[in-house]
């Protein structure tokens, strides 16, 4: 099968061909042992990113931080100093 867009070759990937890609780039091998290059690994990334984006609720993706302890980070970079001199 011949991809002319990203968008054809994400429309066909499957939980089960997205949790390969995942587990593929975890370990630095492909399940039939084959070492990924850094280009492979790279391009992995990219469609599972790309493919969680657009199938998964963003709590559900990988790397997901949750937005409160954001705020916390955000409210503890803005708290006021006060001097006393």
């Amino acid at each position: 099968m011949i991809f002319v867009t990203v968008e054809q070759l994400l429309e066909t990937l499957t939980p089960q061909i997205v949790d390969s890609l995942r587990r593929a780039i975890e370990l630095g091998k492909w399940p039939n042992g084959v070492i990924l290059d850094q280009r492979q690994i790279e391009l992995c990334t990219e469609a599972l990113i790309r493919w969680e984006y657009r199938n998964l609720n963003c709590e559900t993706r990988s790397g997901y931080i949750s937005v409160s302890c954001e705020k916390t980070k955000q409210a503890e970079a803005e708290q006021i100093l006060r001097w006393k001199g």
